[in-house]
């Protein structure tokens, strides 16, 4: 059996990671010793031995919902957000402090990746209700790397999720060189998931004592607050805009 919990794994939250699996690993009574740590995330999450997962909504509603169980989602108490909702802020160097996000149209953006619902699918339905659109285009890997390219100067802005924002802003000492400009509306937050055909709701319940059983520490570093019970609807209804190969090749019309 896959147990992994990578979308907020860094070495700073590591342990508190491996303590929040252990909590429901002794609740279900059964699953692996630790957890898998690997980059091959959609090798993962289509694994038949899958056991419990953490994914992104466009992921989930692009490819993934035909192809496994929706366990829960967790709720991590963001700022203007609803509860088990998150939503992306936009970033720009901090010499750009007051700018209006309409400044950075047709400017540098750095996005992590192009299925992802934080860095690509919010920002781009975000800009496009406002007629904007941004320039040239910067893959970076990850949202770390994005804000670092705002910092560095190699790009003008960028769109990161709200707790991994929160994880930069506590952990990364670049992070006094960025500025938050605007944000997205919130969305439903990273969904847990298990392979299909198994029972999602002795996982639910597990991962809701094994919140209760953290350590305040702990719960502070995840800023784990609770999970809910979203529903499927709730994650397929959400905007999936275009993807940035298609976006260079139609060009930067907003209403396309």
């Amino acid at each position: 059996m896959i147990a992994h919990l990578g979308m907020y794994d860094r070495p700073e939250t590591a342990a508190a990671n491996d303590a929040f699996w252990a909590a429901i690993r002794t609740q279900l009574g059964t699953g692996p010793d630790a957890l898998t740590r690997s980059d091959d995330v959609w090798q993962v999450w289509r694994s038949p031995d899958l056991l419990l997962s953490q994914t992104c909504g466009m992921p989930y509603r692009t490819r993934l919902y035909s192809e496994v169980q929706l366990v829960g989602t967790p709720d991590y108490d963001l700022p203007d957000c609803p509860p088990g909702h998150y939503n992306s802020v936009i970033i720009a160097h901090n010499s750009r402090q007051g700018a209006a996000l309409a400044a950075f149209d047709g400017q540098r953006f750095a996005y992590n990746e192009s299925q992802s619902q934080s860095g690509w699918a919010a920002p781009i339905t975000h800009l496009r209700a406002r007629h904007l659109m941004p320039g040239e285009l910067i893959e970076s890997g990850s949202h770390q790397s994005s804000a670092l390219a705002v910092a560095e100067g190699r790009a003008d802005f960028a769109s990161l999720d709200a707790l991994t924002w929160l994880m930069i802003q506590r952990y990364d000492s670049f992070a006094g060189d960025l500025v938050v400009i605007d944000q997205t509306e919130p969305t439903p937050a990273l969904p847990y998931i298990t392979a299909m055909g198994r029972d999602a709701k002795p996982l639910f319940l597990a991962i809701k004592a094994a919140i209760s059983d953290l350590s305040r520490d702990h719960k502070n570093t995840l800023h784990l607050n609770g999970i809910l019970a979203i529903p499927a609807a709730d994650y397929l209804s959400v905007p999936t805009p275009l993807g940035p190969a298609l976006m260079v090749h139609q060009g930067r019309d907003p209403n396309l």
